[in-house]
């Protein structure tokens, strides 16, 4: 079970943890992008990151773990803007593949990904 450090009188954060606890098995993913499992793209950035959440779960669901046991996420993203502007559409992915699940997390802008289709990747790390 995990449980979401939050320090008293810190402002509660929208949609992440400023930390999480746990103890039990360490499951991690490497970076996960927004292509399916036949290596096709979704089409944008709110796509990608749905199906970029999709795909660590696919991973975590091989260790028997699911959104609940993830306790931090680190996302790299192509166009910083972008993924600002997507607040309602993201949180609505999110919502559809994560639930009410809102692990510690830090979003970076990076100028490129390996894959030059991809606009996000993310990392995983979940506590079973």
């Amino acid at each position: 079970m995990l449980v979401t450090l939050q320090p008293p009188g810190w402002p509660r954060p929208k949609g992440y943890a400023n930390g999480m606890a746990g103890e039990g098995r360490i499951v991690l993913t490497g970076g996960q992008i927004g292509w399916d499992a036949e290596g096709v793209f979704a089409d944008g950035l709110v796509a990608q990151v749905r199906q970029t959440l999709l795909n660590i779960l696919a991973v975590l669901a091989e260790a028997g773990a699911g959104p609940e046991h993830i306790a931090r996420l680190t996302w790299y993203v192509t166009d910083i803007e972008a993924y600002r502007n997507a607040g309602r559409d993201m949180g609505a992915a999110w919502r559809e593949v994560m639930g009410r699940n809102f692990p510690a997390m830090a979003v970076i802008g990076v100028t490129a990904l390996v894959e030059r289709a991809a606009l996000v990747e993310i990392e995983a790390t979940a506590i079973l």
